[in-house]
């Protein structure tokens, strides 16, 4: 097998899946909010997207977990919009306000291609949920002039089997956040039905394709799960429910406990929200995610 993983798919393997990802957006069923609009022919739901992927930035990103930045920094795309409304976003502006350009199918490639050429160690795709189909037919461009940078798909979670599918033998890095417990809670602060049904199915997925992290000798990702979880005051996050799926799905689990939560965008107006979290809560968070792989950056 060839590595990263896309590069063993044939040219009729990867216009077939190209072909499946397009459907879905003629009555979009991308994400689980499943809208019904035809965004081929430019109509908006609850993404605000339409034909064309909108991105925000791109660099090197040198934030992210050791195993995911190395020393030259994951080529990070921040794609605008989001199919969450997370009442605390720290990155709203991009999310919900919807800051960055559209570009084509060729410019995104273009953007690809441009984060390799800086010596970047992946491909680090940022909100990607809503936007599957436009990443698969960039990444298909970007390949034929020589793109060979393993993908990590950076995700809150809320994703379509359909569409986590699709990815199967594309991308071999999942960084996927696992935000609450309780879907009256996440529909409360991030406007979603069923988050935590929907996120520990497609958590479920993302395992069985790609299965625990795996690094090279330089301690860099190079295929596997890498699950992320924001710890939030008055234990709203549910972690020790949270650690208990992870626990069912592998005792080797790769986990990064943040505690960098603050008020953010509209935290102000939810008075159990308006504080960062306490030295005692981070570290009971961390108490109930003992014995997995912790990434703590």
């Amino acid at each position: 097998m060839v590595y990263p993983s896309y590069l063993n798919l044939t040219e009729g393997q990867w216009k077939e899946r190209i072909e499946r990802a397009l459907s879905l957006l003629e009555s979009c069923e991308v994400c689980p909010h499943r809208c019904g609009v035809n965004r081929l022919k430019g109509e908006l739901g609850f993404c605000k997207t339409g034909k064309n992927a909108i991105v925000d930035s791109y660099f090197p990103h040198r934030g992210e977990e050791k195993p995911i930045r190395g020393y030259r920094g994951s080529g990070t795309v921040f794609f605008s919009y989001c199919n969450m409304r997370c009442v605390y976003c720290q990155n709203y502006q991009i999310s919900q306000l919807g800051e960055g350009r559209e570009v084509s199918p060729e410019e995104l490639a273009e953007i690809f291609l441009e984060l390799q050429a800086m010596g970047c160690h992946n491909l680090n795709l940022v909100t990607p949920s809503h936007v599957v189909p436009q990443i698969l037919s960039a990444l298909y461009l970007a390949v034929k002039k020589g793109f060979r940078l393993p993908i990590v798909y950076n995700t809150s979670s809320f994703d379509s089997l359909e569409s986590l599918r699709l990815l199967e033998g594309i991308v071999d890095i999942y960084l996927a956040d696992l935000k609450y417990a309780d879907r009256e809670i996440a529909r409360r602060y991030s406007k979603v039905k069923n988050y935590p049904e929907v996120a520990m199915a497609a958590i479920r997925e993302m395992h069985r394709q790609v299965g625990d992290l795996i690094l090279d000798e330089r301690g860099i990702a190079v295929r596997g799960l890498l699950v992320r979880h924001l710890v939030l005051p008055n234990g709203l996050a549910g972690t020790e429910k949270v650690a208990e799926f992870l626990a069912s799905l592998s005792k080797n689990m790769a986990v990064n406990v943040m505690d960098q939560y603050y008020p953010s965008y509209m935290a102000w107006k939810y008075p159990e929200l308006s504080r960062r979290i306490t030295q005692r809560e981070y570290h009971q968070a961390l108490s109930f995610m003992e014995g997995f792989r912790l990434f703590l950056d």
